[in-house]
């Protein structure tokens, strides 16, 4: 065992030995301890499973009637109840446990996410256990990453349709989803391909916000159901109309850098309307030290030469309410535009502008019937271009133009239908069905060589994808409770691609497009288990099955990627990926020790990746093999895989202090991915191990954590080099409280503090990043946040 092996083992075992010391007694009860530190209220979460499970409240009608008759019985009795007081909303900074879901999921509650900030999910998540960003353009471009898996294997989606956007077709290109405007993220780790498709082998991120309003304002009278399928009561004339607006505004040091935002919410009658409106611009951020590492000429004074950054949008949209419903739509409009750092980036100083136009129907029904419990559905249309800009020439600027073009014009729609439980006689059965159909017609043009086979990254192609799933899940109990589910699809793809010499060097053979049409048909299973234990714990296991059609790039691409710096060769015979999952979870969500902790492991048949060949190209494919080529050949390939890890969180409430609560939390996660002859796959990122101490009450909350990030030495063979170690140290004071209400002024503040951010003003190098020995994260750097409730 290597020493940074037996470091990282003795660490974690450490850390795990304390706490679990510490926490020992915390599985007891403690009816001295604050109660605001034991009753924890209960995570919503939507992206998981389509199957939606509500609390029963027993009916007034005693005796056996008909199911019929039970279900109306409690509709009215439902209506009838008056409307109970609301939960209390959790103090900021308690942990998220999620235990009544089969997946795994990390949630970031509204008030996280105002605290952290962030111009990207990457920036957002970077640091949760078994999650990172890509980081190849910090505040600009940055995807998450599951597990070692990104792109074409983890899908995003804003308030349950597809993001759009061009970020899995390129590390460049940004996530058009804005943690300004977003209010919650789900993260699921690991599969979730069995509700939205293949492209999500490796897991899905779900930004929900209030764009398509599913209730009335708050301060109007809303649609209390009490968990029941009930139906949404009539609103009436007599409904007063109401308006709230919020405000959140941020402003950061290291890149001084100013955000801002306003999300209005208004309703009365039967309709309610949500607008907002947000912006960000920043410069060029601090860095602690020198960002280049192969060449040291260059100046960059202090700052990540070419990293500002420039966004913003705009949304709005209303809901209409029915007897038993609602049905709702947006428009959104998002617009980014931002630099590219590194060394070629810098040199021609790249940028991308990009705009995305997105509209999304959302609606949801409970029909008066004995077999519905639910119909939901979503819909969603997008127009994306974005324009990847820069110098042809960096000694001449008059060269500054366009030097390619990506579009995605997008369709989906998704349908489910969740039937009302059933006694089975060994289990309460619930049922939910699902179809989604999806169209996606995609361009890489470039206007520096219009007409030739190699211009742009690809030939115009499309992509039509239709696919069935189901849910099952069975009570056995009020302790143990099952799922199984399956997922039948069908891809269609139509693209053009030259064919290549086997050796994929040019051999003076003329090549043309050929026209490609391949179709796959991946089906997917799953079963799991859930099983309560004592202590408060719940145990988990799941397997899955899940195949994958490969994406229009991996088939059909034939150019230059400057954002990976290789020369991008699909290959039109890849068959379908497969991965075989098994995972094992324990969790604990309410009282004083609140943790997850979660092993698993995959297998992929046939997992697609970019194969580098050694081989270095220019623009076209008969530059390859020239030695002062600037782009390394990628041929896309396939090989098994195995991925296998690990990931731990908690926290402990230690005791009452100064009239709040003072603890200590920690985390820890690795990933170790191979191929099956042990070579490593690339791109993976390192083993981390956290903890920290923090002070919470009602309205306040300090805390203090330091993240360690150990050397990621597992490298690929080919352009991939090793990264070091960092320590992020975070420091964060926070208060919000209720004002007192004025015509005219606030009536909450929802959050204003100051948060410190890399405190030791480490160099910290993301290895999952293809700039990572051009681009240095961002050094030490203090952001001042006030979010208002009017």
């Amino acid at each position: 065992m290597s020493f940074k092996s037996r470091r990282a083992q003795r660490l974690g075992g450490a850390s795990l030995l304390l706490l679990g010391a510490a926490a020992t007694p915390a599985f007891a009860q403690e009816p001295a301890q604050d109660k605001s530190s034991t009753e924890i209220p209960a995570v919503t979460v939507t992206a998981p499973s389509p199957i939606v499970r509500r609390a029963v409240v027993p009916s007034r009608n005693a005796g056996r009637g008909t199911r019929t008759a039970r279900v109306r019985s409690r509709e009215q009795t439902a209506e009838a109840t008056p409307a109970a007081q609301a939960p209390a909303a959790p103090q900021q900074g308690v942990l998220p446990i999620v235990t009544n879901q089969f997946a795994t999921v990390t949630v970031v509650p509204n008030e996280e996410i105002r605290r952290e900030g962030g111009g990207q999910l990457g920036d957002l998540l970077f640091s949760k256990p078994g999650i990172t960003g890509s980081s190849f353009a910090p505040g600009g471009s940055s995807r998450p990453i599951i597990r070692g898996l990104d792109v074409n294997r983890v899908g995003i989606l804003e308030n349950g349709t597809n993001a759009g956007g061009a970020s899995d077709l390129g590390e460049d290109h940004f996530v058009p989803i804005d943690p300004l405007a977003t209010n919650q993220v789900e993260v699921v780790r690991g599969p979730a391909a069995l509700r939205y498709g293949s492209t999500s082998i490796g897991g899905v991120v779900s930004a929900t916000n209030n764009r398509i309003p599913d209730a009335l304002p708050s301060c109007a009278p809303s649609f209390q159901s009490y968990g029941l399928p009930t139906k949404a009561p009539l609103a009436s004339a007599a409904t007063s109309p109401c308006v709230t607006a919020e405000t959140r505004t941020a402003f950061s040091s290291v890149d001084r850098g100013v955000e801002s935002g306003v999300l209005l919410d208004t309703g009365g009658g039967n309709f309610a309307f949500h607008a907002d409106a947000y912006g960000r611009t920043t410069s060029d951020y601090y860095i602690p030290s020198y960002p280049y590492l192969t060449d040291q000429s260059r100046p960059v004074n202090g700052r990540q030469p070419n990293s500002a950054t420039r966004s913003d949008g705009a949304s709005i949209g209303g809901s209409y309410f029915f007897q038993g419903g609602y049905i709702g739509a947006s428009i959104t409009q998002n617009d980014s535009l931002y630099h590219i750092p590194g060394i070629d980036g810098a040199d021609h100083n790249t940028r991308i502008d990009a705009h995305q136009t997105k509209i999304n129907v959302k609606g949801e029904y409970r029909p008066d019937a004995a077999a519905i419990d639910t119909i939901r559905f979503w819909a969603g249309a997008t127009d994306y271009r974005h324009n990847e800009i820069g110098l042809a020439d960096p000694a001449d600027l008059n060269t500054d133009g366009i030097r390619q073009t990506f579009t995605n014009k997008e369709q989906e729609i998704r349908t489910e239908v969740q039937l009302m439980p059933f006694n089975a006689r060994f289990a309460e059965v619930t049922t939910a069905l699902g179809f989604q159909v999806g169209h996606q017609e995609l361009s890489a043009p470039s206007p520096d060589n219009p007409g030739t086979l190699f211009n742009g990254l690809w030939d115009p192609n499309n992509s039509t994808r239709v696919a069935g799933y189901a849910f099952n899940e069975f009570k056995f109990t009020e302790a143990t409770r099952a799922q199984i589910a399956g997922r039948i699809e069908h891809v269609e793809l139509h693209g053009t691609t030259p064919d290549f010499p086997a050796d994929y060097l040019p051999d003076g053979t003329p090549q043309t497009p050929i026209a490609r049409n391949p179709s796959f048909t991946p089906k997917s299973g799953s079963i799991g288990l859930l099983q309560d234990l004592p202590g408060g714990m719940v145990g988990s296991i799941t397997a899955q099955y899940v195949e994958r059609a490969p994406k229009a790039a991996e088939l059909f691409s034939r150019g230059g990627h400057d954002a990976t710096a290789t020369f991008d060769i699909g290959n039109p015979n890849l068959t379908i990926e497969t991965a075989k999952s098994v995972e094992l979870g324990v969790r604990r969500a309410t009282g004083p020790f609140r943790f997850e902790a979660t092993v698993y492991y995959t297998h992929f048949d046939n997992f697609i990746y970019r194969r580098l060949t050694g081989v270095m190209c220019d623009d076209d494919f008969a530059s390859c093999g020239a030695p002062d080529g600037e782009l390394n050949q990628a041929v896309y390939s396939q090989r098994n895989a195995n991925f296998r890890g690990g990931e731990f969180q908690s926290q402990l409430d230690v005791g009452a202090f100064r009239g709040g609560i003072w603890g200590i939390e920690n985390q820890f996660d690795f990933v170790r991915a191979t191929f099956s002859d042990g070579t490593n796959v690339p791109r993976i990122p390192p083993m981390r191990v956290g903890g920290g101490v923090f002070w919470r009450d009602d309205n306040w909350l300090m805390r203090i954590n330091l993240l360690h990030a150990f050397a990621q030495d597992n490298v690929a063979e080919i352009a991939e080099t090793p990264t070091a170690g960092y320590n992020l140290l975070k420091a964060e004071v926070s208060y919000k409280t209720k004002l007192n209400p004025n015509p005219f002024g606030a009536r909450e503040m929802l959050g204003v503090g100051l948060l410190g951010n890399n405190l030791l003003n480490e160099n910290i190098r993301n290895s999952v990043s293809y700039t990572k020995d051009e681009v240095l994260l961002p050094g030490i750097g203090v952001r001042a946040f006030a979010n208002f409730k009017f």
